[in-house]
């Protein structure tokens, strides 16, 4: 796929970076040529088919060109995580079986220094910017190896040509390890026609056109920005812009002025939040100076769209389209497109994709799209994939116009200590429509009553609490000031009318901070790791169930 695109537009742009203040092209031709000599390179020192290579970087150039250098080789890469700390790059490595690790710079390294005497399988490193390894491991740098690939010859009669002849749609691409919220995560196994269909299929219903620029900022370890601003632009054939970080986007969208985005909800969110206060006509003028005078739509995947933001920006002439997936399935299972897109849905199936639902409400898919299983784990797989159906672990519904609706995680569904069952996500999609409420985690399995973690929205609550309140008092991670709590225990028990009185949210600890990836809180796609979070902060949220419980709330009826 790559190399068809590349000589059908050999110097038209490729890839978008910024150095030192001013934007760079990469072309086709130089995409594609960089790739070859790195494959080639890789194989000279021993890379051989079907081994495993895994990268450890942050976004670059570099870290896309790896990509496809490693399949062309015929290896299969393992992306780890960037801010990853060093016992987990530690397991990924060993559990891999990886051969060799390509890493950006210093940092990267050592972590996989910190545990070289553990990790006997990687031989060789590799360094986009210049390292020091003590001589603990045999490493060149990215150029280097760029060099050395590059006395190889040419494709067709080159290591890389016989290399990418012995490949085919069945043979493994690459193993991505899941964010587990508890133990160690699984190995995710995607061959190249797991990724090449969804790629295929999802480009008949998200069009792209020649002229288009996607701006990314998503890391591309993740399966989300790999497939989508990956592979998929590729088979466009649309230039990538790389974003400097995600603290630079709204510079970075007024730079590139892109025609398309990616993004997580939580981007959305802020944004949002930054405008939601405007009146409607100013909100929606704001809204095209953010994202710019070319932008044509966005879209939003890796965790659940509050309502409020797709109906607001659709209304301000942003069009926001939600897609649902998840790396077992390469990741795209359904998506809202233009002229078919219902606000509240993540869409319908993509073609050559089916999706189904058990009769206890777990969605279901089927297709070319579903791994081949979990990496070493035959156990999980046959617990996965039942008949050639994927069991996504999600709970959801299909209208009559085959819309899927998700309406909860099947092992995140709560029961109270009364018998009734919650989904927590619907409580806090509902929370978090509330502009003083940034982010919410519903707790109460076997509970009398339901409570949350609310991170509010700081500027507002101190707006709101008045300029003689003085500093927000904390304790910790949780924010000890009577006045604060009450604020927002009553924003809380407005919201909570629209649901019945055994559903609702009857107390709540306020954080003093957002949940941060760093703390393990949130997945690379910023979405919340629950049962983390709920066991970070269970002493306190047991502690919302002694005496102080509201007077609302009784012990279970024997």
């Amino acid at each position: 796929m790559h190399r068809a695109t590349a000589e059908r537009l050999g110097p038209r742009p490729a890839l978008r970076y910024k150095r030192d203040g001013l934007y760079h092209d990469v072309s086709w031709d130089e995409y594609r040529r960089r790739a070859d000599r790195a494959a080639a390179g890789l194989i000279e020192r021993g890379v051989r088919l079907g081994d495993r290579v895994a990268i450890l970087a942050e976004n670059s150039v570099d870290w896309l060109t790896a990509d496809i250098a490693i399949l062309a080789a015929g290896a299969a890469d393992v992306p780890i995580h960037a801010p990853s700390a060093p016992d987990q790059v530690e397991y990924q490595l060993r559990h891999s079986g990886a051969r060799a690790v390509v890493v950006s710079n210093q940092a990267q390294a050592d972590k996989v220094l910190a545990s070289r005497d553990r990790l006997p399988d990687v031989t060789l490193l590799i360094s986009f910017a210049p390292v020091e390894t003590g001589g603990r491991i045999e490493s060149l740098t990215w150029d280097a190896l760029i060099h050395s690939g590059a006395r190889q010859g040419g494709f067709g009669t080159g290591l890389v040509g016989k290399r990418e002849d012995a490949l085919t749609r069945d043979d493994l691409a690459t193993i991505i390890y899941t964010s587990g919220t508890t133990g160690n995560p699984k190995g995710v196994m995607l061959t190249h026609g797991n990724l090449l269909s969804n790629a295929e299929s999802t480009l008949q219903v998200h069009t792209l056109f020649g002229d288009d620029v996607l701006l990314n900022w998503l890391p591309y370890s993740h399966i989300y920005a790999r497939t989508v601003d990956h592979y998929l632009a590729i088979l466009g054939g649309v230039t990538v812009c790389l974003a400097d970080s995600p603290d630079t986007l709204v510079l970075n969208l007024a730079e590139t002025q892109p025609t398309t985005m990616t993004a997580v909800p939580r981007f959305y969110e802020k944004v949002w939040a930054s405008v939601e206060a405007l009146p409607a006509e100013a909100r929606s003028a704001a809204l095209h100076r953010i994202f710019g005078p070319r932008l044509r739509h966005l879209t939003s995947g890796g965790a659940p769209l509050p309502r409020h933001l797709a109906e607001g920006f659709v209304a301000a002439g942003l069009p926001l389209f939600e897609g649902y997936g998840l790396t077992e399935s390469s990741p795209v299972i359904s998506f809202n497109y233009e002229g078919n897109h219902k606000i509240g849905s993540v869409g319908r199936a993509i073609p050559g994709v089916e999706i189904a639902t058990a009769p206890d409400g777990e969605i279901l898919t089927r297709g070319p799209h579903v791994m081949k299983g979990y990496w070493k784990d035959d156990e999980a797989t046959k617990a996965a994939v039942v008949d050639g159906w994927l069991h996504t672990g999600d709970v959801g519904t299909i209208d009559a116009d085959g819309f899927l609706t998700i309406t909860d995680r099947k092992k995140d569904l709560i029961i109270t200590s009364g018998g009734k069952n919650i989904a927590p996500s619907e409580l806090e999609r509902l929370l978090v429509r509330d502009a003083l409420i940034d982010q919410a985690v519903v707790f109460g399995d076997g509970r009398p009553f339901a409570s949350a973690l609310i991170v509010p929205n700081f500027d507002l609550l101190k707006a709101e609490l008045g300029p003689d309140h003085g500093p927000l008092k904390a304790d910790g991670d949780l924010i000890d000031d009577r006045a604060a709590v009450d604020l927002v225990k009553r924003r809380v028990d407005q919201v909570m009318q629209a649901v019945s009185q055994p559903e609702r949210v009857k107390a709540v600890l306020l954080l003093s901070r957002p949940f941060q990836v760093e703390a393990s809180e949130l997945t690379t796609t910023m979405k919340i790791r629950r049962n983390h979070v709920l066991s970070k902060f269970r002493d306190r949220l047991d502690a919302l169930y002694g005496a102080g419980r509201p007077s609302d709330c009784p012990e279970r009826t024997p």
